[in-house]
């Protein structure tokens, strides 16, 4: 079993318009690197891969633009986020596609892309800083995350096109199936 995640990574532009933003030194504010900056679309927890695998390679997955913004907020108090809207859909139909697979959320969803994880006690001056981006998810990926003491580190399994049928093309030399 591994610890999995379904995500839609930012474009490139919209990377460097997250670079771009402050990022001061706080107390108890701990900034997400740059390289883990993604929307979740569905956590499953421990389960796996190739199950969530084959689910999402048979799924209709719709095309979407991820909307960033207007501002900063605390999605609780424990995450700085910037908002995402446009991407419920294509959330919807990944919770679809795997709804007999991994934990069960029972909250709605709600697309955000988390900045900084923080103390319940710290604050951040960076709440309410504007930020607007778009970006096309061409694709999703499937992603296990290894927790380590010094933060997440993320692997990419699969990636799923959007607004197309899924098809299984043949393994990369290292034995993971890639979906196209």
């Amino acid at each position: 079993m591994t610890r999995l995640f379904v995500a839609a990574w930012p474009d490139a532009d919209t990377v460097e318009r997250l670079r771009a933003l402050d990022r001061p030194d706080e107390p108890g504010v701990r900034w997400v690197p740059e390289v883990n900056l993604h929307v979740t679309l569905r956590f499953l927890g421990d389960v796996d891969p190739a199950a969530v695998s084959h689910r999402l390679a048979h799924a209709r997955l719709p095309k979407v633009t991820a909307l960033l913004g207007p501002a900063l907020e605390r999605l609780d108090r424990r995450q700085l986020v910037v908002p995402v809207e446009g991407v419920d859909a294509l959330a919807a139909a990944v919770r679809s596609a795997t709804a007999e697979i991994g934990d069960h959320d029972p909250r709605p969803f709600r697309g955000h892309l988390t900045l900084a994880r923080t103390r319940r006690d710290a604050s951040t001056e960076m709440i309410g800083a504007a930020l607007t981006a778009a970006f096309e998810v061409g694709a999703i990926a499937l992603v296990a995350s290894e927790l380590q003491p010094t933060g997440a580190v993320y692997t990419t399994l699969a990636t799923f096109a959007t607004g197309t049928r899924q098809r299984v093309s043949p393994a990369p030399d290292d034995g993971a199936a890639t979906m196209t």
